[in-house]
């Protein structure tokens, strides 16, 4: 049996074993954040493409605020962000509602993070690639500099993941996330709490 048949095993076993033991956490962070802003969702979804460019709903802890009034429709996400949220993000608690979208086989806990539908037509032929496995919680380019390195970059690490999963890589993955977790590096790039827009490459230089 070849490891990616285990790894999807693996991954419902582990996201089983953290719903038992992280379940009073997130219903302690859900009440956080109700409380905080009783009108507004504890929960944000998004769609997004998985494997083979599927489209499925991604989950996440809300960690903006969503009582924007309409001139200030396009804050920057630097300011959207609730007090909350930044803790959320900081520890990445605000991932863990994507145990759900592992079990229901949208998702992995390792592997090229699924972005957002409208850059499927803006990838290179190369770049497509990273839509070959399972979109994870975590992967080999959040570990290598999450936000603070170009999109380029990012989709170099997605592919050299996808044309070398194993159990070693995988390892390796996730204790250099639990080490960047602990050591808040690399959580958002240098001027924003979140990545610029992908707005495409310089396709004869990623093919």
């Amino acid at each position: 049996m070849s490891y990616k048949n285990i790894k999807r095993v693996l991954d419902i076993l582990f996201s089983l074993l953290l719903l038992l033991l992280l379940t009073p956490l997130m219903v302690i962070i859900s009440i956080v954040i109700k409380f905080s802003e009783p009108n507004s969702p504890i929960l944000f979804s998004q769609k997004r493409p998985g494997k083979n460019e599927r489209i499925f709903t991604i989950y996440k802890f809300r960690t903006m605020t969503t009582g924007v009034r309409r001139e200030d429709s396009q804050a920057s996400d630097t300011k959207r962000i609730t007090k909350v949220g930044n803790i959320l993000r900081k520890t990445s608690l605000d991932e863990l509602p994507q145990l759900f979208n592992i079990i229901k086989g949208d998702m992995s806990f390792i592997g090229p993070r699924p972005l957002l539908p409208q850059y499927l037509e803006l990838y290179s032929n190369e770049q497509k690639r990273r839509h070959d496995v399972y979109p994870g919680i975590t992967g080999w380019a959040q570990v290598n500099g999450r936000n603070a390195i170009s999109w380029e970059e990012k989709f170099k690490y997605d592919i050299y993941y996808v044309d070398n999963i194993s159990f070693k890589l995988d390892l390796k993955i996730f204790f250099l996330t639990i080490y960047k977790i602990i050591k808040r590096k690399d959580i958002n790039s240098s001027d924003s709490n979140t990545m610029e827009t992908f707005t495409g490459s310089n396709k004869t230089n990623t093919m």
